[in-house]
């Protein structure tokens, strides 16, 4: 993805081959539906939207989008299933679930199946652009990078090809546990706290919900971390850190090493 500056002035994100960003919106309220899309082409976007779960995976198939925009509350089935759907034939799709504003549950459930983000009814279009571009710029590799492959421990993580593995065996991530765990491996056994993982892997003020970190540190570590030593660590009232599991390789110090020394000023 690359930013450029739209006919009217005004910043626009584009694919690198300058086409436009392809978004699927999904809501069984049409005056709503009608909004978003509106809102979204005004960003220079191209938009398909649909009313109900069956819509959305036949468009989706058709139309191959880029990012989707998915009400949890839909007439023929839940977002759940229809997200099940989409990632079968887009694994990697960024989408972002519209819940209502007391519907913590739905919130949860969703991100725990693997949706990278929400917004609660009602919301403003400004902060759902905002959260489709900081979803956008963070589940594409932009430019080419001279080292592409983190290693801690044994934990890989290669940023071109999206692929992580511990110990050999693959593992799955959606788009927001990948950079998530990205920051964490490009500083590996610094602890780093809640703003610094807000302002980083989401890119935008969550408005005080940052408990969002703590739920997906807890999604990776089932991840990375079941049934294995663990690797991410939590620093009570600090943040969070990643290291190599003790017995690996890269936790041992070489036999005949001397101690290492920390200067002091």
């Amino acid at each position: 993805m690359t930013t450029t500056a739209s006919p009217q002035g005004r910043p626009q994100l584009l694919h690198d081959d300058g086409s436009p960003v392809r978004v699927l919106v999904v809501d069984d309220e049409a005056p709503l539906a009608d909004l978003l899309a509106l809102a979204l082409r005004y960003e220079g976007w191209e938009v398909r939207s649909a009313a109900d779960g069956a819509e959305a995976v036949r468009r989706a198939r058709e139309f191959r989008p880029d990012a989707v925009v998915l009400d949890v509350k839909l007439p023929d089935m839940d977002g759940l299933a229809v997200l099940g759907r989409l990632r079968h034939a887009q694994p990697d799709v960024p989408v972002l679930f519209l819940t209502a504003k007391d519907a913590a549950g739905d919130r949860i459930a969703g991100l725990t199946a693997g949706g990278d983000d929400y917004v609660t009814k009602p919301f403003g279009m400004e902060e759902v652009v905002a959260r489709l571009c900081g979803l956008l710029r963070r589940s594409r590799t932009a430019a080419p990078r001279a080292r592409s492959v983190l290693t801690v421990g044994d934990l890989v993580l290669d940023e071109d090809s999206r692929e992580v593995s511990r110990g050999g065996t693959e593992i799955r991530l959606t788009a927001t546990e990948f950079e998530l765990l990205r920051f964490l491996m490009r500083n590996p056994r610094r602890v780093l706290s809640k703003p610094q993982i807000l302002d980083r892997v989401w890119s935008y003020d969550f408005g005080g919900q940052a408990n969002v970190v703590e739920l997906y540190i807890s999604y990776l570590r089932r991840k990375i971390d079941a049934g294995r030593e663990p690797m991410i660590h939590t620093r009570r009232g600090v943040g969070y850190l990643i290291k190599p599991a003790v017995g690996s390789p890269a936790s041992r110090p070489l036999e005949g090493a001397s101690p290492k020394k920390t200067c002091t000023a």
